[in-house]
């Protein structure tokens, strides 16, 4: 079953809100969903415990560079997705984990420094891809972006990005109130109350895309795998 991994060598730049919209949006549509948090200080595992869970949606807190492996490995024999919330450093965790993962999603914020840590998670990769000697699917994810425009600093750093060939998602994740909101109600998108939170349907809609945009490159990069 498919392993979907959130990685960057840099904190705070919305991996844990990313894989928690992608897990929900996928349950959502009638699967189950193992979300793995790897990450230190558990925003998963916390968000787990408000209500509102889907039922189809379990959280696992205690992997470690040890057990990870095992830990992805199990869950995906056991539930049709997994997704991995690795910490915010490049780790031997990190890299045991990308290893098994069929896509691998680079969160990354449009300020210089985000894109120079975008770059290192690249190159971790890549460095993985040689170590094992399989193809990994990636994608830089654009997240906490502005709806009103896009600055200079985001084009720029897109701009790097494409003249190398780094592929990217075109979804952007936008700054939205009801996306830290999960953190705070629990729950997903759908159970949060309007007069609670601002907007929440624009940003169903952008979870919507994103996990169209994820399923359907999940579906492309399969059929290349079979073709070669």
């Amino acid at each position: 079953m498919p392993v979907i991994a959130f990685a960057s060598p840099k904190g705070g730049v919305g991996k844990s809100t990313s894989a928690l919209i992608l897990a929900t949006e996928i349950a959502k549509r009638g699967a189950d969903v193992t979300l793995i948090d790897a990450d230190p200080n558990h925003p998963l595992l916390r968000w787990s415990k408000r209500p509102g869970k889907p039922a189809n949606v379990q959280v696992i807190a205690d992997a470690n560079e040890e057990s990870i492996i095992d830990v992805i490995e199990d869950a995906a024999r056991a539930t049709t997705f997994v997704i991995v919330d690795l910490e915010g450093t490049a780790s031997r965790m990190v890299a045991y984990a990308l290893s098994r993962a069929d896509l691998v999603v680079i969160p990354t914020q449009g300020s210089e420094v985000d894109g120079v840590e975008a770059f290192k998670a690249v190159k971790l990769i890549q460095t993985q891809e040689r170590a094992f000697n399989r193809k990994l699917p990636f994608a830089v994810l654009f997240t906490r972006v502005s709806a009103a425009i896009a600055t200079r600093d985001l084009k720029d750093i897109q701009g790097q990005l494409a003249k190398v060939g780094v592929p990217m998602f075109k979804t952007q994740m936008v700054e939205r109130a009801a996306f830290r909101a999960l953190f705070s109600f629990g729950g997903t998108l759908d159970d949060l109350d309007p007069t609670d939170v601002n907007n929440i349907p624009a940003a169903l809609d952008n979870a919507h895309d994103f996990t169209a945009e994820v399923l359907t490159t999940l579906k492309q990069t399969s059929r290349e795998g079979r073709a070669a």
